[in-house]
């Protein structure tokens, strides 16, 4: 019998908090042959996200309303600081031997994170402590979620720049648009649904729905129906450049080993342009001075400071620097250990 683990989960983000949680739970019990109960306010993303889970020993429970009495597992995880039930938390304190209980938390490429990851923090009242454990991009942090059958496929020849959108409402995606449809050079752009979608119909000025083609210009849109994960990891294998968001797409994207543009969540304080610059630094640290420069321009163009239209130029040119830097980079982040593997070796040393 595997170890048991209670994974908790609250869907806050545009369903960025169920992926990550699926697929660490998943992976749990795929490679590892944890038992793991995902507890998760709303399941109902994971129908779209995760449609196939036969077979896969993880036991999904809607985490509403007064938590039923049941004993805690011997690995208690708590995703992006979700507030566990109080009750179960005194049922964890009394249990013979207490659980490792584990705090994940968001990923960030900030200096401060490694001399964070791992550290204890004492419960107020009881004997029960909570360790924080940080996913990064260097040593001395969690690592990355990477699953050991995952398919990214394989990119085919075209004579178009292949592009996937994924965003948030990004007010700098039609000025993007109209640049690509007054260009010279063909452009395909697969649009995922959601946002993106709704936000490329009202530049179209016309209807765009799931399965539908239309182009401007030099510019083809074609409109993506929801896709399950695994499919989405293919897509990001199939292109020639990916702009991502948020965290689980954002990773996704760095493994696929392609170029990429990723959109912070925006936060009212200004506190994601820390987490922006702190990648940039660690990612384009390989990059001459000038590819740096146009990958930390457009970025942040496309994170609301700048044009992006008027970055777009120099970052193009770098698009082929910057797949060959792709590889290279995968391999530095693959270096320190997948999340997962990691999260394991951390628990097991302290049951």
């Amino acid at each position: 019998m595997g170890i048991s683990c209670d994974l908790f989960c609250r869907v806050v983000d545009n369903l960025g908090d169920a992926g990550v949680c699926w697929r660490l739970a998943r992976q749990l019990a795929v490679e590892f042959g944890w038992q793991v109960r995902l507890w998760i306010d709303d399941p109902a993303p994971l129908a779209a996200l995760a449609p196939d889970r036969a077979g896969v020993a993880v036991a999904v429970h809607r985490w509403q309303g007064e938590f039923p009495d049941v004993e805690a597992a011997q690995v208690v995880i708590e995703a992006f600081a979700c507030e566990l039930p109080p009750r179960h938390v005194e049922r964890m304190a009394a249990q013979p031997r207490p659980p490792v209980w584990i705090n994940l938390e968001y990923l960030s490429a900030e200096d401060w994170v490694p001399g964070c990851h791992g550290q204890p923090s004492p419960h107020p009242t009881l004997p029960l402590p909570k360790h924080f454990f940080f996913p990064g991009f260097v040593a001395g942090t969690g690592g990355l979620i990477r699953e050991r059958d995952a398919d990214f496929g394989q990119r085919g020849i075209g004579s178009a720049l292949a592009i996937s959108m994924f965003c948030y409402d990004n007010p700098a995606l039609p000025a993007l648009l109209d640049v690509w449809a007054g260009g010279g050079e063909p452009v395909v752009c697969r649009v995922t649904d959601g946002l993106p979608r709704k936000q490329v119909s009202r530049w179209l000025g016309t209807g765009f729905e799931p399965g539908e083609t239309a182009r401007r210009g030099a510019l083809e849109l074609t409109a993506l129906p929801f896709v399950p994960q695994p499919d989405y990891d293919r897509l990001l294998g199939a292109c020639d450049l990916n702009f991502v968001r948020g965290e689980d797409s954002f990773v996704r994207a760095q493994w696929a080993r392609r170029p990429f543009v990723w959109q912070a969540y925006s936060q009212a304080d200004g506190a994601h342009w820390p987490k922006i610059d702190a990648f940039l630094a660690v990612y384009s640290s390989g990059l001459s001075p000038g590819r740096r420069a146009a990958t930390a321009d457009f970025f942040r163009a496309w994170n609301g400071r700048g044009d992006v239209a008027a970055a777009w130029l120099a970052f193009r040119a770098a698009l082929p620097d910057l797949a060959g830097h792709a590889q290279p980079w995968a391999a530095e982040i693959a270096s320190h250990g997948n999340l997962a593997e990691n999260l394991v070796r951390f628990c097991l040393g302290r049951l």
